[in-house]
């Protein structure tokens, strides 16, 4: 399993937690932005810069994702695509998406669009909680185990 990280709008925490994982399970994480992305001196940990423009760093995921591979990413379409191709969605927030929460969140997420681009303020996300991170930590670990396996 190789993990590849939506990077431009990931936490720093979240980054964090996923250096101390590939060091200890010796699992490869690659951050895919389109911006320089600093990482730590590691040969389980690069990044890949790709240039600028919508859906470029999503589109450079899917092309390089594997079946059982792991992507951690907010964004849904991306996630629905990469689970298609049979890998593995991980939301920096904690939540391994399946194949039913997937369809829920992408009916949401229209929803929202719809509602935003008829001028209604939506908000954004809450903060990063402390349980949030858990259990990103948790589910992010129990797919580690289970690869090791």
């Amino acid at each position: 399993m190789k993990i590849w990280v939506d990077a431009d709008a990931c936490p720093v925490v979240i980054r964090e937690i996923l250096f101390r994982a590939a060091e200890r399970t010796q699992t490869q994480v690659t951050m895919v932005a389109n911006q320089q992305v600093r990482v730590p001196a590691s040969r389980f940990v690069d990044a890949i810069q790709v240039q600028a423009g919508f859906d470029v760093a999503d589109n450079e995921i899917v092309k390089r994702v594997l079946a059982g591979d792991l992507v951690v990413t907010a964004d849904i379409p991306l996630a629905a695509e990469v689970m298609e191709s049979g890998a593995h969605a991980l939301n920096p927030r904690g939540e391994l998406y399946s194949p039913d929460t997937i369809r829920q969140r992408l009916n949401l997420r229209d929803f929202m669009d719809t509602l935003r681009s008829s001028g209604i303020h939506t908000g954004g996300p809450s903060a990063l909680s402390q349980s949030d991170r858990q259990q990103f930590a948790n589910n992010l670990d129990r797919l580690l185990a289970k690869q090791k396996s």
